[in-house]
């Protein structure tokens, strides 16, 4: 008797958990994968603080530094606002050398996580967006 006690408690306990993994994990919509990663970024020599849209792959130059996003996903408008990219930046040395400065992730509503923080110029993430006024690069 007690044996077949021990059985159902332990499937009860079982079953408990089950339900409560299923009921206590939200559904979460897919995240949307955007062609166009908009940053900001400031020249600490001047002051001036620069908003520029970059395409996945691409690369710009904001002063020493080379931007390259490799993917940039933001959340459906239907849930809490999470925008993150992948990230490469070299910087060009004053000797002309190109050096890897930072390679990861960055998160738009937290830009003091992983923004790059140079000597002369910060880099952070602003949003991701499907299109730009900025044209696409030439596809060969």
């Amino acid at each position: 008797m007690m044996a077949a006690k021990g059985i159902s408690c332990c499937a009860a306990k079982i079953a408990f958990v089950a339900l409560s993994l299923s009921v206590a994990v939200p559904a979460y919509a897919e995240r949307i994968k955007n062609p166009v990663a908009e940053f900001s970024g400031i020249d600490k020599i001047t002051g001036t603080i620069h908003t520029f849209d970059v395409y996945m792959d691409e690369t710009v130059q904001f002063g020493a530094l080379q931007v390259t996003p490799r993917v940039c996903y933001s959340s459906p408008e239907t849930e809490e606002p999470k925008t993150d990219a992948f990230v490469e930046v070299n910087e060009i040395t004053l000797n002309r050398e190109i050096r890897r400065i930072f390679t990861g992730w960055m998160f738009a509503e937290s830009p003091g996580i992983n923004a790059i923080e140079h000597p002369v110029y910060d880099v952070w993430l602003k949003s991701c967006k499907q299109q730009s006024d900025v044209p696409p690069p030439e596809t060969n």
